[in-house]
């Protein structure tokens, strides 16, 4: 067969399947909860998967490789190594409890959870609308997926991102949180093989050891701390705030929400299991960064890192153009991974947090066919932002997303320890100092790294939080734990 007929054939293959998991997804789905967060139904093992793709997503398959070829070691032990150890501790902690607070509270989204747990609605609101900072990292997955699809077809990148809007909005639409669980187990699965393939084609291509090649080009590359680094230069900016944003990163609605899919404690274990085992796997692709530069790859845009290699190493055999279509599917079906979540997410949280606490009394509408309508007005926004992004696009992601992130920590973490609660008005002013200490850093405080600045937000948040606890009507709310 053709490798260019094989191409076709194989993305024909891959849109099948995902509508017609789509439409299985759509057969249970009947209103708003099942549409935000299933009916309990679901294998942990599947949960697992889903979570563990939609962290990963195109931040780990396209653009982070991208960090770590212009950067170094410094960047890998940033995204790979930090991060992952925050992944790792926030569902330990958080996992168990947040579940069952809101089970108990019958929450379907972020914002719904903070708003029953402080008993506030206008808290809930707020929520909402700082959950909407999402749409960045919308804006990310969709120039990702675009430049993918432009490097695959004969199409230009503003054709691709309207193809790749129009495919992953419409199967959404159809089937919510069950398409998106179902989609993510197919993509997941891809993702894998396309994972483990990459890193050990890489290693067993070295011309010489990895520490070797590092050092080839330049002590600094290879070093801990790059001190050539804008980003990635020191203790902080390496492990400490990458660590505690990642942890935030997890209180984000697509993610945190997915323990809410489980359908009681005893499957939480499964689930983390799933979900750490393979997204240490999918990390793999950070190493794709490493191969471009020890390739001698001279690559402009550091978005394009991974095409780019892709491209160069597999293009001149037949079973190379082969692959690179298989490849190409994979790092689509990663950001497709990611996306979905977050526009279920959205669109159930401005349905559920917005219209029907604040307007369903005006407006009487059907909520699981507002929520669609939802989702169609989310994404020609995001088209709109994403139709000529940033030069570093995820650089532009992280502004949003770290900040959502800064904002959610406080009310989430004191709304699992405390046993009682801080008022709302005080749970809104840590979480606004978080959001806004990060943007002044990040835009105007000449601190380019957003996961420092967002980390200093974190903390002072944290901080304002211990002194509303000391005063004296906060005094012995701390829930005793065993």
């Amino acid at each position: 067969m053709n490798a260019e007929y094989f191409k076709y054939i194989l993305m024909g293959s891959f849109i099948i399947a995902t509508y017609w998991l789509s439409i299985k997804g759509m057969r249970k789905t009947t209103d708003l909860k099942s549409f935000s967060i299933g009916s309990g139904d679901m294998s942990p093992y599947m949960v697992g998967l889903t979570l563990a793709a939609s962290i990963s997503s195109t931040a780990t398959f396209v653009i982070n490789p991208g960090f770590v070829y212009t950067h170094g070691l410094s960047a890998y032990l940033h995204y790979a190594v930090a991060a992952s150890l925050g992944i790792a501790m926030a569902f330990i902690l958080l996992t168990k409890k947040f579940r069952s607070l809101g089970e108990k509270q019958g929450a379907l989204t972020i914002p719904h959870w903070i708003a029953t747990r402080y008993k506030s609605d206008k808290l809930g609101l707020l929520f909402a609308f700082l959950n909407l900072l999402s749409i960045t990292f919308v804006v990310l997955i969709m120039v990702g997926c675009s430049i993918l699809v432009a490097s695959l077809f004969p199409v230009s990148q503003k054709f691709a991102l309207i193809i790749v809007m129009l495919f992953v909005f419409s199967y959404v639409l159809m089937g919510g949180s069950y398409a998106h669980a179902y989609t993510n187990t197919l993509q997941g699965v891809v993702m894998l093989g396309i994972s483990l393939f990459l890193f050990v084609y890489g290693m067993a291509n070295l011309d010489g050891s990895f520490i070797t090649n590092l050092k080839s080009i330049s002590l600094n590359y290879a070093s801990i701390y790059n001190t050539e680094s804008n980003l990635y230069y020191d203790f902080f900016s390496v492990f400490g705030s990458s660590f505690i944003i990642t942890f935030a990163l997890m209180l984000q609605p697509h993610i945190l929400t997915k323990v809410l899919f489980l359908k009681d404690d005893k499957q939480v274990n499964k689930f983390l299991f799933t979900t750490l085992t393979t997204g240490t796997i999918f990390g793999l692709m950070l190493f794709i960064g490493f191969f471009a530069k020890f390739d001698g790859l001279e690559i402009a845009r550091q978005d394009t890192v991974v095409a780019a290699y892709i491209t160069t190493s597999f293009s001149s055999t037949l079973w190379g153009q082969y692959f690179i279509s298989l490849v190409s599917i994979g790092l689509l079906a990663a950001g497709l991974s990611t996306l979905d979540g977050i526009l279920v997410a959205l669109s159930s949280m401005v349905v559920n947090d917005i219209y029907k606490p604040w307007l369903s009394k005006k407006y009487n509408l059907n909520p699981l066919h507002l929520s669609r309508v939802v989702l169609v007005l989310i994404g020609l926004f995001s088209l709109a932002l994403a139709w000529n992004p940033p030069k570093l696009v995820g650089l532009f992601a992280q502004k949003g997303v770290y900040g959502l992130a800064a904002a959610s920590l406080v009310p989430i973490i004191f709304g699992v320890f405390l046993n009682k609660d801080l008022s709302p008005v005080k749970i809104g002013a840590c979480s606004l100092l978080a959001l806004f200490t990060h943007l002044y850093l990040n835009l105007f405080g000449g601190i380019a790294n957003p996961s420092v600045s967002s980390t200093y937000g974190i903390g002072l948040s944290v901080l304002l939080a211990f002194v509303f606890i000391a005063l004296p009507s906060q005094k012995k709310m701390i829930r005793k734990t065993a």
